[in-house]
């Protein structure tokens, strides 16, 4: 508290949370059909531009990237060929055989299952945007 003017000066909760990640891909319809197929998920929004998932309390908006440039001017958008920047994790009870449901579901790994060094069994793989997920117990 700010004693000379008697607001709140601490930040309060904050962060809580990721609410939304916007993604930026390409090919809106293959990526819109990539995560329905692989993580079984519905779409909950959707428009010419854009489709919307819903992981846990996080929304992945899936952004076509011709309609990237607003969100982000006057930085650049960046196409899948530049690399990878990011991995996004998923805890799994059972990393192998998460794998084997993937590879079911016409996933290609990227690499693993493998053990970390630092504890954990991890596995990587590709959406059609270019952006990597991981999976790991």
């Amino acid at each position: 508290m700010d004693q000379s003017t008697g607001k709140n000066t601490e930040l309060s909760a904050w962060p809580k949370g990721i609410a939304a990640i916007t993604l930026f891909v390409e090919d809106l319809q293959i990526t819109k059909q990539f995560y329905q197929e692989v993580f079984g998920l519905p779409v909950i929004f959707e428009d010419k531009n854009s489709a919307v998932f819903k992981f846990d309390k996080t929304l992945i908006n899936l952004l076509k990237i011709t309609a990237a440039g607003e969100l982000v001017t006057p930085a650049k958008v960046a196409n899948r060929e530049t690399g990878s920047r990011f991995v996004f994790t998923i805890a799994v009870d059972d990393v192998d055989a998460m794998c084997a449901e993937l590879t079911a579901r016409g996933v290609t790994l990227l690499n693993g299952p493998m053990d970390r060094p630092w504890g954990i069994r991890t596995a990587s793989f590709m959406d059609p945007g270019g952006h990597i997920w991981e999976i790991a117990k």
